[in-house]
């Protein structure tokens, strides 16, 4: 009898669990997994996207995007933005998280001050920073004016040497704050009494941020890496803002470049080509990364 009451209420949780998930599955059916399926499928047809006419090309799109010299400057920047989102916004995230995990006065203040970029919408962020770089009205033209710096004063946005540094300076300024927060949130489940133990044998910060704080945190900070290495590699909105992938490509990225040709070009098919090969090494480059470190740790 107990054992009948005991596999009804394992039957009821299992029911309860699948109609919980269930929507959300549908959600992601729909959303992702079709949608990925019809932009391959999408990419096989030589189609504008608003015309019923569609010819079916076969693999005609993917090999045009090898000898289209545009794809190859649009993927170098997005390798670019990637490297640099590694490199620069994990490292600068942190620390920041270091600090403000640390026993310091007026750290809900800072949290504060520092999560301010990722509560702005990007559209703003875009057009406050194009204000900013300005030659003639600019925050920056006016203080480089100032210290006797005028004769460098350029369009940074347009100038094909200064306009990549420039983007990615303000990418990495808007989301430093976003990987704050998920360090600090696996600096946060660390237990203070490691700590103590690691003090009582004569330990010092150093050797307790390398020993521990480091190895403990390290599942947050590869989540951290592979959030920000796929989100570099299908990036679109804040340089299609501040410059449009010009000037003359300089800031082009896959996803911008992808749009030109699906939405103002109307070539819809090799779009889809585009974020076809987006998703490729999307996929490629996350696994490969989540395999490296996975079998380094094992090791």
């Amino acid at each position: 009898m107990v054992l009948t009451k005991r596999r009804a209420n394992n039957h009821k949780e299992i029911f309860f669990v699948v109609a919980a998930l269930v929507p959300g599955l549908l959600f992601y059916g729909i959303y992702n997994l079709y949608g990925i399926l019809m932009t391959f499928q999408f990419s096989t047809l030589d189609w504008t996207g608003i015309s019923q006419d569609s010819r079916f090309v076969g693999f005609a799109n993917y090999l045009k995007l090898f000898k289209d010299p545009m794809m190859g400057v649009a993927v170098k920047n997005n390798l670019i933005l990637m490297i640099t989102s590694i490199v620069i916004q994990l490292p600068f995230a942190l620390l920041l998280a270091l600090a403000l995990n640390s026993a310091i006065k007026g750290t809900r203040f800072f949290r504060t001050i520092f999560f301010l970029p990722m509560l702005f919408s990007t559209v703003a962020t875009g057009i406050m920073w194009q204000l900013f770089f300005d030659p003639m009205f600019g925050i920056l033209a006016y203080v480089m004016n100032a210290v006797g710096l005028g004769q460098y004063v350029i369009g940074f946005l347009a100038d094909v040497r200064t306009a990549m540094p420039a983007v990615l300076f303000v990418i990495c300024w808007q989301f430093i704050p976003f990987y704050m927060i998920i360090i600090k949130a696996g600096l946060t489940n660390i237990s203070i009494e490691l700590y103590e133990a690691a003090t009582i044998d004569g330990a010092n910060r150093w050797q307790s941020f390398w020993k521990i704080t480091l190895p403990l945190i390290s599942p947050t900070l590869r989540t951290a890496a592979v959030m920000s290495m796929v989100g570099s590699l299908k990036y679109f909105d804040l340089v299609y803002i501040m410059t449009g992938g010009g000037p003359s490509g300089a800031t082009e990225l896959m996803a911008t470049y992808m749009y030109k040709k699906g939405f103002v070009e109307f070539g819809m098919g090799y779009a889809s080509a585009i974020a076809g090969l987006m998703f490729i090494i999307c996929f490629v480059f996350a696994c490969g990364f989540l395999y490296i470190t996975r079998v380094r740790e094992a090791h």
